[in-house]
């Protein structure tokens, strides 16, 4: 089903099944020419079948359609190849595409976990049932590579695009002026905060994401569309509480390195506080634990760069503590 939300502007909730999330908000811009599709979900039946009923609830042919993708992630990417017709323009930020045509499956990933204390079979276990392993991309299309700071004009509205990486190192949010209304990807939720993960030593995906909320913060904004959940408006407070929520989390990490011998970012995950339902760490779904982990890479990363706290790699293992 379709919902308009401003004239010529609506929204596509696309069912995420076994997700958490529920939907993705995949919203459409009509326009006269080419009208603009943002987001589009997994690669999958489900997926595609919502897509084509509310495209043709509002009345415009897949043909007739041009893609904007806010970030990398196969819930926001992975039906694009499915849906895209040789007409479609795939508008994409240059970092996330970088990551894609050098991508090398999961198996660095795993590996990397592993350094950082998490059991890489049970790792490449979880892999196997995660949404962008089973329902991603079916093939690389060509990218428009769009830059910061582009406009892009569909319909009656004029979008700018702003990079806000942290969530991913290219995420891209759309901003149109006259309207006020920021569509987020999955920088800003309203009820959930972003997952800010961290699987490389050359980047700090939480001093990114902390500078992207700064970065946007005095834009006029009316009302957030995000990539998830509800619409909201409560902008500015919203952005506090999110950066308020990770300078807790760090103050938190450092407690943790605080109490005792040095520690692997798997094991500071296992004592940090989670907003899950589990009796103990060991009853933490696989997945769970992979995601947690990558959470806490990301606030010690953020901590050692600042030299609030250290690291050793003894036995192939990265170990974080805090020196007297």
């Amino acid at each position: 089903m379709a919902e308009e939300l401003y004239p010529g502007l609506y929204r596509i909730k696309i069912p995420l099944p076994g997700s958490p999330l529920k939907n993705l908000n995949s919203y459409v811009i009509t326009g006269e020419g080419k009208s603009l599709v943002i987001d589009t979900g997994l690669n999958r039946e489900e997926c595609k079948n919502a897509m084509m009923e509310g495209l043709a609830e509002i009345g415009i042919a897949m043909d007739a359609v041009d893609i904007f993708i806010t970030h990398l992630h196969a819930d926001h990417f992975g039906l694009v190849t499915t849906i895209a017709t040789d007409e479609t323009k795939i508008y994409f930020n240059r970092p996330d595409g970088e990551i894609i045509e050098n991508w090398q499956g999961f198996e660095p990933m795993v590996k990397y976990a592993g350094k950082h204390g998490f059991p890489e079979e049970t790792l490449r276990q979880a892999i196997e049932q995660h949404p962008g392993y089973r329902h991603g991309t079916n093939w690389m299309p060509d990218l428009r590579m769009i830059d910061d700071n582009e406009a892009l004009n569909y319909g009656n509205y004029e979008l700018i695009c702003i990079q806000t990486p942290g969530h991913t190192p290219g995420h891209t949010c759309l901003y149109n002026e006259k309207h006020r209304f920021l569509i987020a990807g999955d920088h800003l939720l309203e009820d959930i905060t972003p997952n800010i993960q961290c699987w490389s030593d050359d980047h700090d995906p939480l001093k990114s994401y902390m500078e992207s909320l700064d970065k946007i913060r005095d834009l006029p904004v009316e009302r957030v569309l995000p990539g998830h959940r509800r619409i909201f408006t409560n902008y500015r407070e919203r952005i506090d509480t999110l950066k308020e929520h990770h300078e807790k989390r760090l103050q938190e990490v450092e407690s943790i390195l605080g109490q005792g011998p040095p520690l692997s970012a798997y094991e500071v995950a296992s004592r940090m506080k989670w907003d899950i339902t589990a009796e103990n760490w060991e009853a933490f779904p696989v997945a769970q634990k992979w995601f947690a982990t990558g959470e806490a890479i990301s606030h010690l990363r953020m901590l050692e760069k600042a030299g609030r706290i250290a690291a050793n790699s003894k036995g192939g293992v990265v170990s974080y503590f805090r020196e007297p």
